[in-house]
């Protein structure tokens, strides 16, 4: 059986005992790096005196090597042994990897559970006082600025609220990049979630960038990000269509997830439609 585990965000102490136990349980942990998860694991043992064998075989399992990994000669093992896969931090398969060994399991009839942890796309949103039953979460926009400008626009435009993660790196071309499309735009933006320096901003989009480049209180950017952005007002007659997404300037890959989140098919699928 494989159980995917959520781990801590930054705060240690939101391991759940459920967390723990499959951790002490499994013979087999599968992680996106070897290093990180036995870091982890000897600080909630040292932290929050658990005893959690880490003696035990780790596998490194990550978005470069999923697809490789996933094999059938591991059904066996898979099905035999107690595994546990744990992603660096937070929920498996929420802009991590673990997505196509559920998908693998659910093909295999290999029994598998997720426990439910940290997140921080649901902590932002609850901590956002946004008032919307309905969101959309985009993870990270691409590198290249050439990449970046037709789904930004299309986030900017959305009916939806949408949520972004971002580098500390990349936070502040975000920012200048939503207020070069709409200076009044309200987002929330919140770095380090669960940690000590935990930091939070809410209001027009001009207003939180002079926030950020006061000289007397410049805001550190060092952490993760997470930006909510605003919606805009329904308006049925200007809907994005498929077609409209197909025709924009952007690489198959996010032309398929952007088509993925309107339409709910699987992004692969429509990635090779796309190829064709």
């Amino acid at each position: 059986m494989i159980t995917f585990v959520p781990t801590p965000i930054g705060n240690l102490e939101d391991i759940s005992f459920r967390s723990i136990k499959a951790l002490k349980d499994a013979e087999l942990i599968l992680c996106e790096d070897t290093r990180v998860t036995k870091q982890l694991l000897n600080l909630l043992n040292q932290k929050l005196n658990l005893d959690i064998d880490t003696n035990k075989q780790f596998l490194s399992v990550h978005s470069h090597n999923e697809e490789k990994f996933i094999t059938a000669s591991h059904i066996d093992i898979y099905k035999n042994q107690n595994v546990a896969y744990v992603s660096d931090a937070g929920m498996p398969c929420v802009s991590d990897p673990g997505a196509l060994l559920v998908d693998f399991c659910l093909k295999n009839n290999i029994p598998y559970d997720v426990i439910p942890g940290a997140n921080a796309l649901l902590t932002a949103y609850a901590m956002s006082g946004f008032n919307e039953k309905e969101f959309t979460f985009f993870g990270f926009l691409p590198h290249k600025p050439t990449n970046r400008k037709s789904p930004l626009e299309a986030i900017m435009n959305s009916e939806y609220l949408t949520i972004l993660y971002e580098s500390p790196h990349r936070i502040i071309q975000l920012l200048e990049e939503i207020n070069a499309l709409n200076s009044d735009k309200e987002i929330f933006a919140v770095k380090e979630l669960t940690k000590m320096h935990q930091r939070h901003f809410k209001g027009k989009i001009s207003d939180i960038l002079k926030q950020f480049n006061c000289k007397d209180s410049k805001v550190d950017t060092r952490g993760e990000w997470v930006v909510i952005v605003d919606s805009c007002e329904r308006n049925d007659g200007e809907k994005i269509t498929i077609s409209d997404i197909k025709s924009l300037d952007l690489p198959p890959k996010q032309k398929a997830k952007l088509i993925a989140k309107m339409t709910g098919q699987n992004i692969k699928d429509i990635y090779e439609t796309l190829n064709l």
